[in-house]
């Protein structure tokens, strides 16, 4: 008998491998699934200035311009980002207004240009406001200046003859606000001159420039509108110094604050005549103290602004000034806003309590108010630092008044009507340094509901996915029920989970909040702005240098919860004495803080730990002593015992030296067990006519190697030269130190270095001529990469040092490794000389480069890639092999199987290696990987002025199932399997009982 047909079978296995394949290609990442695992954030900065437009119909915004050198324009309702521009720093934006635009046609409507001068009055640009294009560009050919001004000349038709006036320096410009051209430009004679104001009468066509020269002439020019010919100047001498500080008092009055900030001088212009009066600060207002500014709120009313008082003063008859009123709690004043044709009005916020107080006056009458409201606010944002007034008619067509604020902690808030219409958390927009804090851990019978919210919140949460089952919510409850379905999802639980991914992202910014962001979603968890590093309590501006893990109990054996350390400085100098604070990480409270008596140079954490888990860390100060932190009998028991392995360097760009210290027990402060002072081991000091120290790196204090050996194709052992004391520094030709095209070829040169921190041994050195700067470069294991320009090619380049360990080379024979005779287990001294091997390798690379980090998992199993961002904001994933030394044009068959990749003389650029996809993170400034449990994925948070978080599996998710993973095509698959064993098995019985019958 014929056996059975096997076609049924064949088609089986070959649907079997169909599926198997479309699983397979299910790995993959669709447009769909973007935003899933990842989260980006919008931010602007500190607003510096800001200018409305709320046109009659249509959507009312505001115009801002910030610390970050952002331009944007903002939804009035609702705080949102309309569009917004980041302007590059070595453009440095100075003024911003509006002017008269292009008339609209449909509507005989002239919508308004938004004006923006930068570097130093050199550049004037013009936006379209609704979309933010740019519409014309112009150079101003001057020398920049320190305080440039920007001034629109009003007129009411829209012709040619719009003019925008720009000084800086000696110069004046008086450009079209159609097209940008420059009508006449004009250098004012009187040498060193800074020109403070412009003015121009709205009677005549004659343009007021007044400025200082030498810090004590004063001048005042009269100027045709139309053709800049000078029609008269007049110069007169002071008796002291000025500050640069003038303001308008009145139409012919002036207001000076001398050099040493005592004196006011009020400079009256008369018929071709200029005259003035001395008066004296302390005579005007009682228990002055701090430095102070001045303000000009129109119609004769000066305030007089410090940290912690504002006075409000009044011009009188007589060439004096008197005190109309004084704000004792910590104020800020918005600028005169023109309510009718002679009347205008200011707004000042000041704190009471808990609350701030928004009042409205008019400058025609300080001693009445319009409007005094007050408003509840977060008491962690600090004191108002600016206020912008904007008025709207209601519909009794009376005036009503809102302000834009800007907060000590950068925030900005809209307030009206006695409460916060919307806020922005625009302090993101400045994180100088970034550490993480796991979650709690869900403990058996407790819901994460009751860790989450609290009982009324979990029963209205129930209640409004009630009415939105039976179809009942309205829009409102909708959203509402939305968001708590986000909130409420697996991802962004408030406990950890077994993977790893939920974690605490806290950040510390340039004001001095940290602040706690959850990796779900990336809302913020809690904040605080350190009282520590507040500059309206100390008078001082504080900076903020660093943010460490002080401790991590161990959640089976503490219930403490986990801290963070905040380091900083309460002032600019090297020599101001640091700060310390000392924060929850699970609600941000404050549990210790303490000023320190030394200052903060150098800041060391080790990878030691106390009874109690607190990390240990050592900070050095400017008389190079040393200081154990914390402070306990515990802690320095653990420190002196591993004192004589420890070792540390300095790099000092200024003085282009590196040193290396060790420890020692005494110190120049006497009874102080805690400080210990330093001795200088070696130094390295590069001669400053051929070399500048450009860049330092080392590697992650935790980052983890899962092996210490190597196996290449031949199944050769190399073992990789791991130490943590590994440290690269690159040079620079002096001519080289600049900007790209600064030097020529033969004048340029990089030098790369591998030193030995404990020992100052240069392991290693290579010269790249014809190099230069900007340097980026990071190190992981035994190899570092680095970026840089080559002038000669014109191409950006990437290089790569590997080093590698030959003192264990013998440890081949596999007989001397079973035996035990190897040198593996052996303790590693620097002072040992190992011999080392190095391979080296360059290719060029497309983009110029912003920051660099590279990819840590768990156990350092999981293949490394670079996290490279490139120019434009952007970060891309680039594998570690494309940076193989060892890559070749004809790889051997063993190198093939190694999986060593052709050598090419360009890394490749693959679209699908950008882990933002599309988004782009504005002004990029750090990267930061952080390990999850699962050893295949990798946390990645990019910051700058926006923020931008994902997940990243660089060898693929190997150790887990996506959560797009089919189940239910698994489980079909098993069946039809199961189905196929049984078919077959059949099939086989009764081909069996056929043979038996032959």
């Amino acid at each position: 008998m014929a056996a059975p047909p096997r076609r049924p079978l064949l088609t089986l296995l070959a649907g079997l491998l169909v599926v198997a394949s479309l699983a397979t290609l299910a790995e993959a990442i669709y447009e769909d699934q973007v935003g899933l695992a990842d989260w980006h954030q919008k931010y602007i900065g500190k607003v510096k200035q800001a200018v409305y437009h709320s046109q009659k119909s249509g959507r009312r915004r505001v115009v801002v311009l910030t610390e970050e050198n952002v331009i944007a324009s903002l939804d009035l309702r609702s705080g949102d980002i309309f569009w917004r521009h980041v302007i590059d720093k070595n453009d440095l934006l100075d003024q911003l207004s509006l002017s008269l635009g292009k008339l609209q046609s449909d509507l005989w409507h002239v919508l308004p240009d938004v004006l923006t001068l930068s570097s130093g009055g050199t550049i004037l640009r013009a936006w379209n406001l609704p979309d933010g294009q740019m519409i014309w560009e112009t150079n101003l050919q001057t020398s920049t200046a320190s305080n440039p001004q920007l001034h629109v000349m009003p007129n009411s038709k829209v012709t040619k003859d719009n003019l925008v006036l720009v000084s800086a320096g000696r110069w004046i410009y008086a450009v079209s606000s159609i097209d940008g051209s420059i009508s006449w430009e004009k250098e004012l004679s009187l040498d060193g001159l800074e020109t403070k104001q412009i003015l121009q009468s709205p009677e005549n066509d004659i343009v007021y420039a007044v400025g200082i020269a030498r810090s004590s002439k004063l001048a005042l020019y009269h100027l045709s509108a139309k053709t800049g010919e000078v029609l008269k100047d007049i110069q007169e001498s002071l008796p002291g110094e000025l500050s640069g500080e003038i303001v308008l008092g009145s139409d012919d009055v002036l207001v000076a604050l001398n050099k040493a900030r005592s004196s006011l001088f009020l400079i009256k212009f008369n018929s071709g005549r200029i005259s003035y009066n001395k008066v004296h600060v302390s005579d005007l207002v009682q228990d002055l103290s701090g430095t102070f500014k001045l303000q000009s709120l129109s119609n004769g009313v000066i305030a007089l602004q410090t940290p912690s008082t504002v006075s409000l003063l009044k011009l009188k008859d007589t060439d004096g000034l008197e005190v109309v009123q004084r704000f004792d709690q910590p104020a800020a004043l918005s600028d005169a806003l023109t309510i009718a044709e002679k009347d205008q009005a200011f707004a000042v916020v000041r704190h009471v309590g808990s609350q701030i107080e928004f009042i409205v006056k008019f400058t025609s009458d300080v001693s009445s108010e319009i409007i005094r409201e007050k408003v509840n606010i977060d008491q962690h944002r600090g004191n108002v630092e600016k206020v912008f007034l904007n008025s709207y008619i209601r519909t009794d067509k009376s005036h009503g008044f809102r302000a834009l604020v800007v907060m000590e902690d950068h925030s900005l808030l809209l307030i009206q009507q006695g409460k916060v219409v919307w806020s922005r958390e625009d302090g993101l927009a400045s994180i100088v340094d970034v550490t993480t804090s796991e979650l709690p851990v869900e403990k058996d019978g407790v819901s994460v509901a009751d860790v989450e919210h609290n009982l009324f919140e979990w029963l209205k949460g129930h209640m409004l996915k009630l009415k939105g089952t039976l179809m009942l919510a309205n829009a409102d409850e909708v959203a509402a029920i939305q968001a708590l379905r986000l909130k409420s999802s697996e991802k962004n639980k408030m406990t950890r989970d077994h993977n790893g991914f939920r974690k605490l992202l806290i950040v510390l910014t340039k004001a001095g909040k940290v602040i706690a962001l959850h990796t779900g979603d990336g809302r913020i968890i809690w904040s605080n702005l350190l009282p520590s590093l507040r500059a309206s309590r100390f008078g001082v501006m504080p900076s903020a240098l660093r943010i460490y893990q002080w401790q991590v109990p161990h959640h089976s054996v503490m219930r403490e919860n986990p801290s963070v350390l905040v380091v900083g400085k309460s002032g600019a100098e090297s020599s101001a004495p640091g700060v310390f604070s000392i924060l929850d990480s699970y609600s941000g409270e404050e549990l210790n803080a303490m000023k320190l008596d030394h200052s903060v140079v150098q800041i060391i954490p080790l990878t030691l730990k106390d009874l109690s888990e607190q990390r240990l860390h050592l900070i050095v100060d400017s008389n190079s002593n040393a200081h154990l932190y914390p402070k306990s009998p515990d802690a320095l028991d653990v420190f002196l015992h591993e004192m004589p392995n420890l070792y540390f360097y300095s790099v000092d760009i200024l003085a282009n030296v590196i040193r290396g210290y060790s420890l020692q027990k005494s110190c120049d402060i006497e009874g102080d067990e805690y400080c210990f002072s330093t001795k200088e081991l070696w130094s390295i000091i590069f001669p400053s006519d051929s070399e500048r120290i450009a860049i330092s790196e080392t590697r992650k204090m935790n980052e983890v190697v899962h092996t210490q050996a190597k196996t290449i194709g031949d199944h050769d052992v190399m073992y990789k030269y791991l130490s943590k004391n590994l440290v690269f520094v690159a040079t620079v030709s002096p001519k080289a130190a600049g900007d790209i095209g600064s030097a020529l070829p033969e004048e340029a040169s990089l030098v790369a270095y591998l030193i030995d921190a404990v020992t100052g041994r240069i392991l290693h050195r290579v010269t790249h001529h014809g190099a230069q700067g900007p340097i980026h470069a990071v190190l992981s294991e035994n190899w570092v990469v680095y970026h840089y320009f080559n002038l000669r090619a014109h191409r950006f380049e990437m290089a790569v040092i590997e080093i590698y360990d030959q003192s264990r080379a013998d440890n081949k024979d596999v007989m001397k490794l079973i035996l035990g005779k190897h040198n593996l287990s052996a303790p590693i001294t620097s002072y040992a000389g190992p011999e080392v091997v190095v391979k080296s390798q360059s290719y060029f690379f497309t983009h110029s480069v912003k920051a660099m980090a590279v990819t840590q998992t768990a156990k350092g199993i999981t293949s490394k890639q670079l996290l490279i961002g490139t120019i434009s904001d952007q970060v891309l994933a680039l594998d570690k092999r494309y940076l193989d030394p060892r890559r070749s044009a004809n790889p051997t068959q063993q190198e093939k199987e190694e999986g060593i990749i052709p050598l090419t003389d360009s890394l490749p650029i693959i679209p699908q290696s950008f882990v933002t996809h599309s988004h782009q993170v504005e002004a990029l400034r750090g990267i930061v990987s952080i390990p999850a449990k699962l050893e295949s994925t990798t946390l990645v948070f990019t910051y700058g002025v926006d923020l931008f978080y994902t997940q990243l599996a660089p060898s693929r998710t190997y150790d887990s199932l996506t959560d797009e993973f089919s189940y239910a095509l698994l489980l079909i698959t098993i069946a039809v399997l199961v189905a196929a064993i049984i078919v077959t098995w059949i099939w086989s019985k009764k081909k069996e009982l056929r043979d038996k019958w032959r």
